[in-house]
């Protein structure tokens, strides 16, 4: 997978890729995470990207022409899947939507600021947004960490155990059960004995009951879906 992203900020995003999970999987070519300064395609001597709204109102807005030159200069590159706008008002991430686009092979992600983006960028270019929750931060870059580290993790080769992806949270709408390690008995606090019973389909029974019951109590909303 080869992801693009789009930002006034790249120095803010890049340690979240210089360590963990994300790291190997760079390393080891299984995902290839390139940042494209905006400033660097603009065409005034500020090197600016933002300006007035029309029709007056505060907050400043990133101008239509640099990311029409950006996204255009990669897209006579390669082919894109996918152009994604990182936006307050998108639809919320989840972990369906994690899974749909860690299937893609080259995608742009483009970080909002300011007010946002001129809205012919997201006419023209874009065909998805997201969100990372109900609210608003500085910029779109920590929301296209938060993208980039939910997909990567699920490319097949990142994690050392690649089972491990689907028995997260929410694969099938679920929260993910109550897990435990050695020692079995600490403080008096004890480890469910079934855990260590051998039996695999009653350890399995198990989990799913808690998995349903966690879900229930929490995040009954899940159970709707």
């Amino acid at each position: 997978m080869r992801i693009d992203i789009i930002t006034v900020l790249p120095e803010l995003l890049k340690s979240p890729f210089e360590a963990s999970i994300l790291k190997r999987a760079i390393d080891a070519n299984l995902v290839a995470i390139h940042f494209h300064n905006l400033r660097d395609y603009t065409s005034n001597k500020y090197k600016s990207i933002d300006d007035t709204q029309f029709g007056g109102g505060a907050g400043m807005v990133m101008m239509v022409e640099p990311i029409d030159r950006c996204i255009s200069k990669l897209k006579t590159e390669r082919n894109y899947d996918d152009i994604i706008y990182m936006t307050p008002d998108g639809e919320t991430l989840n972990q369906s939507i994690a899974n749909h686009i860690s299937t893609k092979e080259n995608i742009i992600i483009l970080c909002g600021h300011y007010k946002g983006v001129d809205q012919r960028v997201r006419d023209q270019f874009i065909t998805q947004e997201i969100s990372i929750g109900d609210y608003v931060l500085s910029g779109g870059e920590l929301g296209a960490a938060v993208l980039c580290d939910a997909i990567i993790r699920l490319i097949p080769g990142v994690l050392g155990n690649e089972t491990s992806a689907l028995t997260d949270s929410f694969q099938d709408n679920l929260l993910a059960p109550p897990i435990y390690t050695k020692p079995r008995e600490y403080k008096g606090w004890k480890v469910p004995k079934v855990l260590f019973s051998g039996n695999f389909p009653e350890i399995e029974k198990w989990r799913e009951e808690q998995a349903y019951k966690r879900t229930k109590e929490r995040r009954p909303d899940l159970l709707d879906e």
